[in-house]
């Protein structure tokens, strides 16, 4: 298992309440925008031209609110809460004046939207962030209307927006990193899981979303199948609730057939809206799938036609740049709740097997559907499957962050995910330029332990496989030559915290939960979990954490003794990497005896835990960094230690 790439970390403002944020528009997308923010405890300002419009947009959101209350999602006095976060004004400077962020959310052409940035423009503080809830127009084209287009970036909701935990995060070619790394984070603070994506017409979700309703149509104007057997294969496909019939009816063919002819004016032809669609729209009538018959036999070659549109489409997005493998599968998971996502199908059948799909799919349309090189590459090379990052490895200076990035399953540790672990770890320990490692969420999860879909398909040997392997790993942290700092956000429960406490330190955001929560489930920690946390705290407080099966608030993890720090939330990444960076400025191979001999002394009797610190203690007196560090306490400079 190859390593993951390395990305440089960057740490930007982060957007936390009272911070206020003002969104452009009250009809579905915009009070739905509203919601989810107030929902987060952010003070919200709706801006709409009319009182009838802001009535309405108000009612959208006290409808839903009710809906909630009745599935007993929130109570009264919640409900009363995000509505008194919420204030409405057809005023654009009161809604803009003074926050922190602007969304745009106004009807989805360009010449409307350009009205209300200029219109916004003059009421703009010089570091807020304005963003567009785009789904089809360029971010930066749009970014001109702006005063400032370095602080301007796509933000694309997914309906419903209090509801869809997707947010695709789009930076124009003018956006400036840190912008983007701040509506990251801002995401997250929505209880939304974000993915980046370039700037492209359709982005990364309807990119292939929308070719995939519309084929559809064209499977059925192309005779292969009745309507009943095109939804059915498209939810067998999918893994979805729904087929592509279904969702159409649910959406209004109107919102496809628009989709469709803004993908058709970026790419050509291939995204064309079909005849069908167009004779749908016009009617405004729900399609009619029912009324037919499934006809089994017909099925393979509609799986075909599916599977060639979203795999060719899929592959080439990663070819292009314009989103990451991992990105397509969590826009997919996540957005469009499919179970069967397009790089686990390509996984499913191989490689080879998927290329010569895509392949047979793309010669009706020859130029019009270019197949990706790498598809082709990856197939001649035999290659079986498409790898996909589960594990990400980012540098700052001398400190890793190695982070669990499977947000759509919260970081769930599987096979895979531990493998790619095991590589990232041993990768780093032959690389003398670590000083520190913070393993950590890529999110505000560390993670919700391991993956249970997974788990519960395994026979007894194959779970006693997986166990030995999670500990495995877990030594090869607990051994790494530089110190390990696990950062638990959002909550380690089960074999998360089992992975946490094979790091030498655990700090912890204010508000994380930690636990052991197996026996809930029948059985009970195999990664090292029981044992380590006794070592740390002792049998009595560690029977307490396994017998109850209740997660720990990180200050009680802390008085318990096996958190060492909590941080508040919104500063927790900052503290921890301030934490590492001062650790790697010490002198290297003391610091990796001494981790070797405090080990080793919680497993050894005390006369031979006292020879090893003795002996490696004495070590030091003959190393390079032993001179300079003397030296320069002797000189009153910071000591340089080069680990020799």
């Amino acid at each position: 298992m190859a390593p993951p790439a390395e990305r440089s970390v960057r740490v930007s403002k982060r957007l936390t309440p009272p911070d206020a944020i003002a969104v452009l528009g009250s009809g579905n997308m915009g009070s739905g925008i509203a919601q989810a923010c107030a929902q987060a405890g952010f003070p919200v300002r709706v801006r709409d031209l009319t009182e009838a419009q802001i009535a309405r947009g108000r009612g959208i959101i006290e409808s839903t609110l009710d809906g909630a209350l009745r599935r007993k999602k929130i109570t009264p006095a919640q409900r009363a809460e995000i509505l008194g976060r919420i204030h409405f004004t057809t005023d654009l400077g009161e809604a803009v004046r003074g926050t922190q962020l602007v969304i745009e959310a106004v009807f989805e052409e360009e010449s409307v939207k350009k009205a209300v940035f200029e219109e916004a423009g003059p009421h703009l503080g010089p570091e807020t962030i304005v963003a567009t809830n785009t789904s089809s127009l360029s971010v930066s084209r749009l970014a001109t209307h702006v005063p400032e287009p370095s602080r301007f970036a796509g933000l694309h909701f997914f309906y419903p927006a209090p509801i869809n935990k997707l947010l695709e995060v789009v930076g124009g070619d003018a956006t400036r990193p840190e912008v983007l790394a701040t509506l990251e984070r801002f995401a997250y603070d929505l209880r939304k899981i974000p993915i980046r994506t370039k700037d492209s017409a359709g982005f990364c979700v309807n990119r292939f979303f929308v070719p995939y309703m519309n084929e559809a149509t064209r499977i059925a104007e192309d005779g292969l199948g009745s309507w009943a057997t095109i939804e059915e294969v498209g939810r067998e496909v999918t893994g979805a609730a729904h087929g592509p019939f279904e969702i159409m009816n649910l959406t209004g063919p109107t919102i496809a057939h628009h989709a469709c002819q803004s993908l058709a004016d970026a790419f050509g032809p291939f995204y064309d809206p079909t005849d069908l669609l167009e004779e749908q729209t016009e009617k405004k009538v729900p399609w009619d799938w029912r009324a037919s018959e499934v006809e089994p036999a017909r099925k393979p070659a509609i799986r075909a036609r599916f599977e060639g549109a979203i795999w060719g489409i899929a592959t080439r997005l990663v070819e292009e740049g314009v989103a990451s493998a991992e990105a397509v599968e969590t826009g997919a998971a996540v957005g469009l709740r499919w179970k069967n996502t397009p790089f686990a199908q390509i996984n499913a059948v191989g490689v080879p097997r998927a290329y010569e799909c895509v392949q047979e799919f793309a010669r009706r349309w020859e130029a019009a559907f270019p197949v990706s090189a790498d598809l082709k590459a990856r197939a001649e090379r035999k290659e079986h499957d498409w790898p996909i990052q589960l594990v990400r490895l980012e540098r700052k200076e001398s400190v890793a962050w190695v982070l669990l990035d499977r947000p759509a399953a919260l970081n769930s540790l599987n096979t895979e995910t531990f493998h790619q672990l095991h590589a990232t770890f041993r990768t780093l320990a032959h690389d003398p330029s670590v000083r520190a490692v913070v393993l950590a969420g890529a999110g505000p999860v560390f993670s919700a332990g391991a993956d249970v879909a997974e788990m519960s398909t395994k026979s007894v040997a194959e779970a006693r496989a997986f166990g030995f392997l999670g500990q495995e790993v877990c030594r090869a942290i607990e051994e790494f030559p530089a110190p390990v700092i696990a950062l638990v956000e959002g909550y380690a429960l089960g074999g998360g915290l089992e992975l946490a406490l094979s790091a030498d330190l655990i700090v912890a955001s204010e508000t994380a939960r930690v636990g052991l929560p197996e026996a809930t489930v029948g059985i009970h920690p195999g990664l090292g979990g029981a044992s380590r946390l006794t070592r740390l705290i002792g049998r009595a407080r560690t029977k307490y954490v396994l017998f109850t099966a209740s997660p720990l608030s990180a200050r009680e993890a802390e008085r318990f003794g096996f958190v060492v720090r909590t941080f508040p939330e919104e500063r927790a990444r900052e503290e921890t990497q301030a934490l590492a960076a001062q650790i790697a400025t010490r002198a290297p191979l003391a610091l990796s005896w001494v981790k070797t001999v405090v080990n080793h002394a919680t497993e050894s009797p005390i006369e031979g835990a006292l020879r090893l610190e003795g002996e490696s203690a004495s070590h030091t007196f003959g190393t390079w960094d032993r001179t300079e560090g003397m030296a320069a306490f002797l000189a009153r400079r910071p000591p340089k230690f080069e680990g020799r």
